[in-house]
């Protein structure tokens, strides 16, 4: 080894050294470290542990918590502790699960239906919703849903005309306590539960009122989570037998009872309802709801209504509970105007819908035909009705086309500018004519009620719900054909084919119209405009309800074919002019002239006053 070698690395020998001594850390550094460490290697156990456990077998535990002693020597005492069973009720729509912590329906299946993506119907579960009576009892608030009732039995299954009763007690003393008695009838939506307070007259404070709680959390179970937000809020019947809801539209909180005695309280979802009845009707309540921006969450609600305080040795509060479809049959059937709570729009739009629409309709279903005909059969029969207003509506647009070149004779002499006297030349055209320009209008406006009528039935209508027409696998619904990322700013996310084809057959009912009534200008282009802003609207709306829009466009266009055939423009000239030749005196003002008149004179004699001012 020469010189030169052993210099370099005598060096790097002390660079090495030197190096290690500089960057070895202090001992508060090496405590630190030596903290983390630890920390990960805990973490690491705890990951491993978790995932031995979700691969285990899932043991169902109730664990109760050490009560304190005090608790245990007050009242209810004994009843904070005990072990969590469950109690099956079942008949053939409904799977209740009672739980015996609480006393209280703990779960609902609806065996009949299925959610969107094929599971079970669970209209609530019991991590996700809360039953009790709260009442001060000695110096203690008590809450009957932390304690545990005994049932009487473990089970009961009932079909056709059975019945059966199922006790859940919470036990005071031994003739002192308070029944959950479950009734349910084979073939039928709902529970009875009777509430009985035995001996419990001075144990109760006799000042304060029982306040029964309920709240449940409602997932999702159709196809369009937005949708549901939309029909679901909570309903309450009142006073003289009114029925209101909040929470449809946003949050809101109502205090109940300033009009009278509550005979329901729902928490309603789009096509299902969770309905508490008080056959006696609750005193006084505040009934809340709450949407939640955490997926596949609809709403939550919370009710607190109140109860009398227990007076007597015996005390015995009636309630009933509805478990079901929003079918609107289904929900008259129960009684209580239980079905006032599915929106069939407002004034005469609901009476519309009661009164013809849904008798019809059951009609047609009556019949076993798929719901795709009975909606064509549907629409087939309401333009048969309106086929006389179409045909006024025609007529009025096809003399206004004959018309048109003598109104273009007094625009070019009377010119854009001046557009009073344009208007009053208009109307002298009119009146020697016999023609109303609003003729074409007035049976359109007509028709609107029942246009509108439909827009609320079909979105509401719970027989449509899951059934298939053509490509549609649910006429509740939409029927996207292209998906796309969501736009924020229009919230859309898929193009319905049922409301294209909507679209743009009435885009085709827009031309015809234009070229029949000869509209020009600004009403043309606006009749353009309408159709494709409704496509905007309508996109997310179900496809039964574009469905029904469609077929009334085509048979709107064939019947307007026909009656083409019958119109004859030449003698509507004729008639035009022999109108022209008759003496003013002989022509009746119709009420639209006379109102039109009057307005010229108004702006006649404003024009007049306008040089004076100045």
């Amino acid at each position: 080894m020469d010189r030169n070698t052993f210099t370099g690395l005598f060096l790097i020998l002390i660079i090495l050294i030197g190096f290690t001594y500089l960057t070895k850390p202090s001992e508060e550094e090496i405590k630190r470290e030596r903290i983390v460490q630890d920390s990960i290697a805990r973490s690491k156990t705890t990951k491993d542990t978790a995932a031995i456990a979700a691969n285990a077998s899932p043991v169902k535990k109730d664990i109760t918590p050490t009560v304190d002693s005090a608790v245990l020597g007050g009242p209810f005492g004994p009843a904070n502790q005990g072990t969590a069973s469950t109690v099956v009720l079942q008949n053939e729509h409904l799977k209740v699960n009672l739980s015996t912590k609480g006393g209280r329906i703990a779960s609902v299946e609806l065996k009949e239906y299925k959610t969107y993506d094929k599971k079970p119907v669970i209209l609530f579960n019991e991590e996700e919703s809360n039953f009790g009576l709260v009442f001060n009892a000695g110096n203690a608030v008590i809450s009957t849903k932390n304690l545990y009732f005994i049932p009487s039995a473990s089970q009961l299954t009932v079909s056709s005309k059975d019945s059966g009763a199922v006790t859940m007690r919470l036990n005071y003393s031994p003739e002192q306590y308070i029944d959950y008695i479950y009734s349910l009838k084979g073939g039928s939506y709902k529970v009875d539960l009777t509430i009985v307070t035995k001996g419990l007259q001075k144990v109760i404070s006799p000042t304060q009122p029982l306040s029964l709680n309920w709240e449940a959390t409602l997932r999702q179970k159709e196809k369009d989570l937005n949708s549901e937000h939309r029909y679901s809020g909570a309903y309450f019947n009142h006073a003289e037998n009114e029925v209101d809801h909040i929470g449809t539209t946003k949050d809101e909180k109502k205090d109940l009872g300033e009009d009278g005695k509550i005979k329901w309280i729902s928490f309603k979802q789009h096509f299902f309802s969770n309905v508490l009845i008080a056959r006696n009707g609750f005193d006084k309540g505040t009934l809340s709801v709450t949407t939640s921006s955490a997926p596949g969450i609809v709403k939550s609600f919370a009710a607190s209504m109140q109860l009398a305080a227990p007076k007597q040795d015996v005390n015995t509060y009636p309630l009933e509970f509805y478990f079901g479809p929003n079918r609107f049959t289904t929900l008259k059937s129960q009684g209580y105007d239980l079905e006032r709570q599915i929106d069939l729009g407002w004034g005469p739009l609901k009476w519309i819908n009661r009164v013809a629409v849904i008798p019809l309709f059951n009609g047609l279903e009556a019949l076993g035909w798929g719901y795709g005909l009975i909606i064509l059969v549907l629409t087939i029969i309401l333009k048969l009705v309106l086929t006389p207003l179409t045909y006024k509506s025609y007529l009025s647009m096809a003399k206004m086309r004959v018309l048109k070149p003598e109104m273009d004779e007094i625009k070019a002499k009377v010119g854009e500018d001046n557009a009073t006297l344009l208007q009053q030349e208009y109307l002298k055209l009119y009146k020697k004519a016999g023609v109303n320009p609003l003729g074409g209008c007035i049976p359109m406006v007509l028709q609107l009620p029942i246009v509108m009528a439909f827009f609320f039935f079909f979105p509401n209508l719970f027989e449509l719900r899951q059934e298939s027409f053509l490509w549609m696998k649910d006429l509740s619904t939409y029927d996207s054909v292209i998906n796309f990322a969501k736009i924020p700013l229009i919230n859309v996310d898929h193009i319905s084919l049922m409301c294209l084809l909507m679209t743009l057959s009435t885009l085709v009912i827009t031309y015809f119209n234009n070229q029949t009534s000869g509209a020009t200008g600004q009403m043309k282009y606006i009749g353009y405009i309408t159709p494709v802003i409704f496509l905007g609207v309508l996109n997310s709306y179900p496809a039964g309800l574009n469905y029904y829009y469609f077929l009334a466009n085509l048979l709107t266009f064939v019947q307007q074919m026909i009656i083409r055939q019958w119109v004859n423009d030449d003698k509507i000239h004729a008639r035009i002019q022999e109108n022209k030749k008759k003496p003013t005196t002989e022509k009746k003002k119709s009420k639209f002239q006379q109102r039109m008149d009057d307005y010229m004179r108004q702006q006649q004699a404003k024009a007049k006053e306008q040089p004076k001012k100045k």
